[in-house]
């Protein structure tokens, strides 16, 4: 096992690793711009490097001040967590070259899977179905075209993006060249990238993702699914496991998962989104070649630690699970907290917390970096906390959930607490009749 890991992240995932690498005696090296001085992660880390001012761009997307401040620590390995450079395969690559141990797949694989358009390929050559759709777009003459075959309303995705950036619904002709422009620069901004894909744009849908770890020598296992259709701006806000899918049709999707990750022996932590339409049909999007925000409620219903299973694979210690060693057990639930105002179209809610008090209890998590009097940059994105609980069924674990919200306090920005309190109170919701058009049919936002 390793005895030093940087951290090339902030937030409460920073923090998450940090808590799973001290369980296991590994040291821990955190990288911080000055927005984030004050933060817990840096406060708690064994060590810490300023690496930039506030724009990712100068700092968490800096690549040769991480690189550095790893070979300056003594770091053998550099956790990405999620966002800026966990899904960067010439971040990987530049980690290899100099003898850094990348806690994620090979470059080549994430170069394979990691894009929607290598994604799709993949997909296809593992007989896994994928949505009407094209790989990477010349520009807005290829889009025209692309457009007029496959029929609008159609929806524009960053090819190299994920967390619902880079994307753009399209419904007519006319939309199309100043979406595509802005689709290409939201993409460019946020992933370095701006490469586009196009595909045929569904109403309605649930969101259900498959969540695999491989050894990277083609032994991939799944630890359940989670349905993750309940979104504002294509961006996640409650996530569950399981999904309420027909047994049937839930198995299914996860042996479609397991397959394509096996199909590029995947290794590490790994997750497969999927649509599934109110036909039931279902069709591959994308995979994320990292942990993910929900990886939580995977955690609660399988008991496993998903950060140091990353760590394990990363060091050469294999995969020691076979999948008849995976037992799920109850329902788990996670509202994203954030500060945005749901009043106000979700606008961002920086400034200083003058007052928290988590949840707490039987069944219940919170992740969250947040502490009294802690300021939240405006810098990034606006996620603060994720509240987690399990129970031993969904009706069970609703009720758990709505509980921790009402004990949840938050005082100084707006945050999304109060529209789960909401949410959870919806028959809609209490049924399991979610699509990701939730928020607008459901409760009219």
């Amino acid at each position: 096992m390793f005895k030093k890991i940087l951290i090339a992240n902030r937030g409460e995932i920073a923090l998450r690793v940090i808590r799973t690498a001290r369980e296991m005696g590994v040291k821990t090296v955190v990288v911080y711009s000055t927005a984030d001085e004050k933060s817990l992660p840096v406060l708690l880390a064994d060590e810490s490097v300023c690496v930039g001012p506030p724009a990712s761009n100068a700092s968490y997307l800096n690549i040769p001040n991480i690189l550095s401040a790893a070979l300056m620590t003594g770091a053998e390995a550099i956790h990405p967590g999620y966002g800026f450079m966990a899904e960067n395969p010439d971040f990987a690559e530049m980690c290899r070259e100099h003898g850094i141990v990348f806690i994620g797949p090979t470059p080549e694989s994430m170069r394979a899977l990691g894009s929607k358009a290598g994604g799709r390929d993949i997909a296809a050559q593992s007989k896994v179905p994928v949505v009407p759709g094209t790989g990477v777009l010349e520009g807005v003459d290829a889009a025209l075209l692309a457009a007029k075959q496959i029929g609008y309303p159609v929806l524009l995705k960053a090819s190299a993006g994920g967390g619902g950036r880079g994307q753009k619904v399209i419904r007519t002709q006319d939309e199309l060249a100043k979406g595509f422009a802005q689709a290409q620069e939201e993409a460019r901004l946020y992933f370095g990238d701006p490469a586009i894909i196009m595909e045929k744009f569904l109403e309605e849908f649930r969101h259900v993702e498959v969540q695999v770890m491989g050894d990277g020598q083609g032994h991939v296992i799944h630890i359940g699914e989670r349905d993750c259709s309940i979104q504002r701006r294509n961006q996640k806000l409650i996530e569950e496991a399981p999904s309420t899918l027909p047994e049937s049709l839930r198995q299914e999707i996860l042996d479609a998962g397991v397959r394509l990750a096996k199909h590029v022996n995947y290794a590490g932590a790994g997750t497969l989104e999927f649509i599934v339409d109110r036909d039931g049909n279902y069709y591959f999007m994308e995979m994320n070649t990292r942990i993910q925000v929900e990886h939580c409620v995977s955690e609660m219903i399988s008991g496993l630690d998903f950060v140091r299973m990353q760590l394990q694979v990363a060091a050469g210690e294999g995969l020691h699970l076979q999948q008849q060693d995976v037992k799920l057990h109850g329902h788990a639930i996670e509202c994203r907290i954030n500060a945005e105002d749901p009043d106000k179209d979700f606008r961002p809610a920086a400034g200083r917390v003058d007052d928290v008090h988590f949840a707490g209890g039987p069944g219940v998590r919170v992740d969250s970096h947040v502490y009294s009097g802690y300021v939240i940059p405006p810098h990034y994105d606006s996620l603060i906390g994720k509240l987690i609980v399990h129970h031993d069924s969904r009706e069970q674990a609703i009720a758990r959930m709505k509980r921790a919200l009402e004990e949840t306090i938050v005082h100084g920005p707006k945050t999304t607490v109060p529209l789960y309190v909401k949410i959870m109170d919806n028959p809609f919701y209490k049924r399991g009749a979610v699509m990701t058009n939730f928020l607008k049919t459901r409760l009219e936002m």
